[in-house]
């Protein structure tokens, strides 16, 4: 497994998305960059205008967090939108109607309400299909889908795939979109692996601090550039220039925040794993992971999100939430606190109850964001809730 190594990163553009946009200003040599807030600009005369006129087109600031996503994950530049899920409404926009998505069974429960709803207003077709099985994938392929969309790790099971493997059997004819926010461009590069689209919920490990809610795409070329572009000025998809600003901050501290994340996990991990009221842990970090050789292949490391199942008939699953100090109960991930989250009733609620269960979401699943916080506290926070929820089973028991 590779090491994360924010003094001499791996490559030049981990160093350019760490610095987004520092000495870029001219006029006054500002060490960090201006906040364009203008909506429009002027032109310099009739028919000539300057490199910007209206900020729902393209913004400054905007453009420096774009730019310095786009050198993280290896591409020619980015579209930055108002949120993670007008991003992925953005990327539907280069299909025609009628086109074939074959998206992943378990994919975010978001991205399965707006496919699917797309597809009940006739506007394109979906087909949720195991990507891990290559079998399955194969079958589906034989509908010459137009777009494969790739979930990995997937949301909320942490199941991965292996990028490269799918997008060398989808070939190049079919567009290839990995939505890559469960890791950020410091742990995955999907572009390097095939993949013609990035997209991310920069709300999450992008910004890092819950505090803005945002999305972008990423293009491997400016063909596939220009056409997001053009789309994202069309429909006013863009995000605000106050909203990059605050997630270009937050990018500057990717490394460092992802580098404790990770070893916060592994440890919170490893722990669950032995505890006698979780009957299974799904974090690829765990060698008995089914897809921990995949994941050791393509990531440089494991991530910071996991889920568990709790043994429900010892241990009350609401009260083993709400006796969690650290750990709140919220949706959402990759701040620089800790979350936990029920996917079944949160996340994933959009997905009807045969959808769920067949991907693999039952009631007793819990979800953690893990955050930065000193990691004794995290186990020592779960552990209490784990003695208390039990001790109220042995009470309730006793009652009977």
């Amino acid at each position: 497994m590779k090491t994360i190594n924010l003094e001499k990163p791996h490559s030049h553009s981990q160093t350019l998305s760490v610095r987004a946009g520092i000495e870029s200003d001219k006029q006054y040599g500002a060490v960090t960059p201006p906040l364009y807030l203008s909506s429009n600009y002027t032109f310099e005369d009739l028919d000539k205008p300057r490199t910007y006129d209206y900020s729902r087109s393209g913004n400054p600031t905007r453009d420096i967090l774009g730019s310095a996503l786009a050198e993280l994950e290896a591409g020619f530049n980015g579209v930055v939108t108002s949120s993670g899920m007008s991003a992925v409404y953005l990327v539907t926009h280069l299909l025609d109607k009628g086109d074939l998505i074959l998206a992943p069974h378990d994919c975010y429960g978001g991205t399965y309400r707006l496919l699917n709803s797309l597809q009940e207003k006739g506007i394109l077709r979906v087909e949720f299909v195991d990507q891990g099985d290559p079998e399955a994938l194969q079958a589906a392929l034989k509908q010459n889908p137009k777009l494969v969309w790739i979930e990995t790790p997937s949301n909320p099971l942490l199941r991965v795939v292996d990028i490269n493997a799918i997008c060398e059997q989808v070939g190049e004819q079919v567009l290839k979109v990995v939505d890559n926010t469960f890791l950020s461009p410091i742990l995955q590069q999907p572009i390097k692996l095939g993949a013609d689209l990035v997209v991310h919920s920069t709300t999450k490990y992008i910004n890092g601090h819950s505090d803005v809610v945002g999305g972008a795409v990423i293009a491997k070329d400016e063909a596939l550039y220009e056409q997001i572009a053009w789309w994202a000025n069309c429909t006013g998809l863009t995000g605000s220039p106050f909203d990059s600003f605050i997630t270009s901050r937050g990018l500057r501290t990717l490394g460092v925040r992802i580098k404790q994340h990770v070893e916060n996990t592994q440890q919170v991990a490893e722990f669950l794993n032995k505890h006698p009221l979780v009957k299974e842990v799904f974090y690829p970090g765990l060698k008995q992971h089914p897809t921990y050789d995949i994941a050791k292949k393509q990531q440089t490391d494991f991530g910071a999100m996991l889920s568990f199942t709790l043994d429900t008939d010892k241990c009350n699953l609401r009260s083993f939430v709400n006796s969690l100090g650290y750990f709140s109960l919220a949706e959402s991930l990759g701040g620089v606190e800790s979350l936990i989250c029920h996917p079944a009733s949160m996340t994933h609620a959009a997905m009807d109850p045969e959808a769920r269960q067949i991907a693999g979401i039952g009631d007793d699943l819990l979800r953690l964001s893990v955050g930065i916080e000193n990691v004794e506290d995290l186990i020592s926070d779960l552990d209490s809730a784990f003695q208390r929820c039990q001790l109220q089973v042995i009470k309730r028991q006793r009652h009977v």
